[in-house]
């Protein structure tokens, strides 16, 4: 991800929250979810992330599709030395096209090859679809969960982990294996519409 892909990465962002989470945060929060609002936040953030944190863009025929972002994990009761997948996003008509398996196998690899030897990512506990995109991956519930709020509303969320060793299971599903592929959900754990916490 450059700094000129900001805009398309907003757009994605933003669509891909109201695509995703429709039914399961207020529908006027969703509707109310700015780009150009999400874009300056955007910018500031990047000037500032950490740079272990890793931006990552899908194209096609030169536009942005789909954006993931990777660093170290950022919870207190994670030890260092482990990395989260703090975003995953793709274009909500590209839904099943195999966009958003690509974006989680490039963010894994950028993972293991900083030597993160366990990945976690924050899911939206209602959000069925995305829940399965991960399990089918090699995720697994750890026990954590919280909740935040989100336009009045308490959303539980669940933390997940996948060890990143030679043995893991393989992110890509063979061929003609592949269900239907859901909307992958930022980390729940960022403020919607924030970028993530300072230092991370």
């Amino acid at each position: 991800m450059t700094a000129a892909d900001v805009d398309a990465v907003s757009a994605v962002r933003v669509r891909g929250w109201q695509h995703a989470y429709r039914g399961l945060m207020p529908q006027a929060y969703l509707d109310a979810m700015s780009v150009e609002e999400d874009a300056e936040r955007r910018r500031e953030w990047c000037g500032r992330k950490a740079p272990e944190v890793s931006d990552l863009v899908a194209e096609r025929a030169g536009e942005v599709i789909g954006w993931a972002s990777v660093g170290p994990a950022r919870d207190p009761d994670v030890a260092p030395g482990n990395g989260e997948l703090l975003a995953l996003y793709v274009a909500p008509e590209l839904i099943g096209t195999g966009v958003g398996r690509a974006l989680l196998a490039a963010g894994t690899a950028d993972a293991r090859a900083q030597g993160f030897s366990t990945l976690y990512l924050w899911v939206v506990r209602g959000n069925t679809l995305a829940r399965r995109f991960y399990a089918r991956a090699g995720f697994v519930p750890d026990g954590a969960e919280e909740a935040e709020e989100v336009g009045g509303r308490s959303v539980p969320e669940l933390r997940y982990r996948r060890r990143l060793t030679p043995e893991s299971a393989p992110l890509v599903p063979a061929p003609g294996s592949a269900r239907p592929e859901p909307a992958p959900p930022e980390s729940a754990r960022l403020v919607p519409g924030e970028p993530p916490r300072p230092g991370s």
